[in-house]
Protein backbone atom coordinates (compact mmCIF):
# COMPACT_ATOMS: atom_id res chain seq x y z
CA UNK A 1 0.00 0.00 0.00
CA UNK A 2 2.50 2.60 0.70
CA UNK A 3 4.41 1.71 -2.53
CA UNK A 4 0.95 3.10 -4.36
CA UNK A 5 0.85 6.38 -2.42
CA UNK A 6 2.81 9.42 -3.77
CA UNK A 7 5.81 12.12 -2.27
CA UNK A 8 3.37 14.25 -1.29
CA UNK A 9 1.38 11.43 0.73
CA UNK A 10 4.12 9.94 2.40
CA UNK A 11 6.04 13.71 3.43
CA UNK A 12 2.23 14.58 4.51
CA UNK A 13 2.65 11.06 6.65
CA UNK A 14 5.95 12.14 8.23
CA UNK A 15 4.52 15.59 9.35
CA UNK A 16 1.27 13.64 10.88
CA UNK A 17 4.24 11.10 12.63
CA UNK A 18 6.45 13.94 13.16
CA UNK A 19 3.17 15.54 15.34
CA UNK A 20 2.72 12.54 17.05
CA UNK A 21 6.05 11.85 18.35
CA UNK A 22 6.26 15.78 19.62
CA UNK A 23 2.83 14.86 21.29
CA UNK A 24 4.40 11.63 22.79
CA UNK A 25 7.54 14.20 23.87
CA UNK A 26 4.89 16.39 25.61
CA UNK A 27 3.98 13.22 27.67
CA UNK A 28 7.24 12.80 29.01
CA UNK A 29 7.51 15.91 29.89
CA UNK A 30 3.79 15.91 31.02
CA UNK A 31 4.78 13.19 33.48
CA UNK A 32 7.46 14.58 35.04
CA UNK A 33 5.74 17.79 35.68
CA UNK A 34 3.18 15.95 36.85
CA UNK A 35 5.58 13.95 39.88
CA UNK A 36 6.99 17.90 40.19
CA UNK A 37 3.34 19.24 41.36
CA UNK A 38 2.21 16.27 43.36
CA UNK A 39 5.61 16.60 45.43
CA UNK A 40 4.60 19.89 46.04
CA UNK A 41 0.96 18.82 46.90
CA UNK A 42 -0.57 19.43 43.53
CA UNK A 43 -4.22 19.23 42.92
CA UNK A 44 -5.30 17.34 40.23
CA UNK A 45 -9.21 18.54 38.71
CA UNK A 46 -10.76 17.74 35.61
CA UNK A 47 -10.26 14.52 35.12
CA UNK A 48 -13.23 13.53 33.54
CA UNK A 49 -12.69 14.81 29.85
CA UNK A 50 -8.98 14.06 29.93
CA UNK A 51 -10.07 10.51 28.02
CA UNK A 52 -12.25 12.53 25.62
CA UNK A 53 -8.94 14.69 24.97
CA UNK A 54 -6.58 12.42 24.32
CA UNK A 55 -9.20 10.36 21.85
CA UNK A 56 -9.74 13.83 20.15
CA UNK A 57 -6.25 14.40 19.39
CA UNK A 58 -5.19 11.05 18.67
CA UNK A 59 -8.40 10.55 16.47
CA UNK A 60 -6.90 14.27 14.51
CA UNK A 61 -3.92 12.63 13.95
CA UNK A 62 -5.07 9.60 12.25
CA UNK A 63 -8.05 11.14 10.62
CA UNK A 64 -5.32 13.16 8.76
CA UNK A 65 -3.42 10.62 7.07
CA UNK A 66 -6.93 8.79 6.54
CA UNK A 67 -8.88 11.27 4.99
CA UNK A 68 -5.92 12.07 2.39
CA UNK A 69 -5.44 8.58 1.48
CA UNK A 70 -9.14 7.35 1.52
CA UNK A 71 -10.70 10.72 -0.04
CA UNK A 72 -7.28 11.20 -2.64
CA UNK A 73 -6.96 15.17 -1.40
CA UNK A 74 -4.71 17.00 -3.15
CA UNK A 75 -1.80 19.05 -1.70
CA UNK A 76 -2.74 22.95 -2.78
CA UNK A 77 0.40 24.91 -2.22
CA UNK A 78 -1.67 27.87 -1.99
CA UNK A 79 -3.23 26.21 0.87
CA UNK A 80 -0.90 23.64 1.85
CA UNK A 81 2.32 25.97 2.81
CA UNK A 82 0.48 28.68 4.71
CA UNK A 83 -1.37 25.85 6.65
CA UNK A 84 2.42 24.25 6.92
CA UNK A 85 3.87 27.43 8.47
CA UNK A 86 0.92 28.03 10.88
CA UNK A 87 1.58 24.12 11.93
CA UNK A 88 5.45 24.91 12.82
CA UNK A 89 4.25 28.68 14.63
CA UNK A 90 2.03 26.52 16.73
CA UNK A 91 4.49 24.35 17.93
CA UNK A 92 6.61 27.09 18.44
CA UNK A 93 3.92 28.67 20.97
CA UNK A 94 3.60 25.68 22.31
CA UNK A 95 7.03 24.81 23.26
CA UNK A 96 7.28 29.08 24.48
CA UNK A 97 4.45 27.53 26.85
CA UNK A 98 6.16 25.04 28.19
CA UNK A 99 8.87 26.51 28.78
CA UNK A 100 7.44 29.73 30.50
CA UNK A 101 5.48 27.54 32.56
CA UNK A 102 8.37 24.88 33.47
CA UNK A 103 7.50 22.35 35.65
CA UNK A 104 4.04 23.57 36.19
CA UNK A 105 3.36 22.93 32.55
CA UNK A 106 1.29 19.56 32.41
CA UNK A 107 -1.18 17.98 29.58
CA UNK A 108 -3.67 17.49 33.06
CA UNK A 109 -4.99 20.49 34.64
CA UNK A 110 -2.46 20.60 38.04
CA UNK A 111 -2.55 23.52 40.43
CA UNK A 112 0.07 23.59 43.17
CA UNK A 113 -1.52 25.87 45.64
CA UNK A 114 -0.11 28.72 46.82
CA UNK A 115 1.68 29.57 43.43
CA UNK A 116 1.25 32.86 41.91
CA UNK A 117 0.22 32.72 38.44
CA UNK A 118 2.73 33.35 35.63
CA UNK A 119 2.22 36.70 33.83
CA UNK A 120 5.66 36.33 31.82
CA UNK A 121 5.88 34.78 28.10
CA UNK A 122 2.90 34.51 26.75
CA UNK A 123 0.85 34.31 29.54
CA UNK A 124 1.45 38.49 29.44
CA UNK A 125 -0.78 38.92 26.71
CA UNK A 126 -3.27 35.82 27.32
CA UNK A 127 -4.53 33.45 29.64
CA UNK A 128 -4.47 30.25 27.79
CA UNK A 129 -1.84 30.38 25.15
CA UNK A 130 -1.19 26.75 24.88
CA UNK A 131 -5.17 26.54 23.47
CA UNK A 132 -4.45 29.00 20.71
CA UNK A 133 -1.81 26.76 19.57
CA UNK A 134 -3.95 23.50 19.71
CA UNK A 135 -6.79 25.54 17.90
CA UNK A 136 -4.29 26.86 14.92
CA UNK A 137 -2.84 23.25 14.90
CA UNK A 138 -6.17 21.18 14.76
CA UNK A 139 -7.26 23.32 11.41
CA UNK A 140 -4.07 23.84 9.66
CA UNK A 141 -2.34 20.46 10.23
CA UNK A 142 -5.34 18.69 7.84
CA UNK A 143 -5.01 21.67 5.58
CA UNK A 144 -1.76 21.27 4.68
CA UNK A 145 -2.83 18.70 2.35
CA UNK A 146 -6.58 19.71 1.96
CA UNK A 147 -8.30 17.41 5.14
CA UNK A 148 -10.86 19.99 4.81
CA UNK A 149 -13.36 17.36 7.02
CA UNK A 150 -10.78 16.32 9.39
CA UNK A 151 -10.20 19.99 9.99
CA UNK A 152 -14.09 20.96 10.36
CA UNK A 153 -14.83 18.00 13.03
CA UNK A 154 -11.64 18.99 15.11
CA UNK A 155 -12.33 22.81 15.42
CA UNK A 156 -16.12 21.65 16.34
CA UNK A 157 -15.35 18.79 18.74
CA UNK A 158 -12.26 20.71 19.97
CA UNK A 159 -14.03 23.79 20.63
CA UNK A 160 -16.88 21.90 22.67
CA UNK A 161 -14.38 20.20 25.04
CA UNK A 162 -12.37 23.67 25.62
CA UNK A 163 -14.82 26.02 25.87
CA UNK A 164 -17.52 23.11 27.70
CA UNK A 165 -15.02 21.06 29.89
CA UNK A 166 -10.82 22.45 30.11
CA UNK A 167 -11.26 25.41 30.06
CA UNK A 168 -13.88 26.26 32.99
CA UNK A 169 -12.31 23.32 34.75
CA UNK A 170 -8.49 25.33 34.84
CA UNK A 171 -9.95 28.63 35.76
CA UNK A 172 -11.76 26.98 38.74
CA UNK A 173 -8.72 25.46 39.53
CA UNK A 174 -6.37 28.39 39.70
CA UNK A 175 -9.01 30.34 41.50
CA UNK A 176 -8.92 28.06 44.11
CA UNK A 177 -5.49 27.64 44.39
CA UNK A 178 -4.60 31.27 44.33
CA UNK A 179 -7.21 31.96 46.41
CA UNK A 180 -10.00 35.00 46.82
CA UNK A 181 -8.25 38.29 47.11
CA UNK A 182 -4.95 37.31 46.59
CA UNK A 183 -2.51 39.10 44.14
CA UNK A 184 -1.57 36.35 41.40
CA UNK A 185 1.82 37.87 41.25
CA UNK A 186 4.36 37.71 38.01
CA UNK A 187 5.79 33.76 38.31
Amino acid sequence: MIAGLGAGVLAYAALVLATGLERLAELVVSARNARWSFARGGVESGRGHFGAMVALHTGLLVACVVEVVVADRPFLPWLGWPMLALVLGSQGLRWWCISTLGPRWNTRVIVVPGLPLVRRGPYRWLSHPNYVAVVVEGFALPLVHTAWVTAVAFTVLNAWLLLGFRIPAEERALRLAVGPGRDAGTA
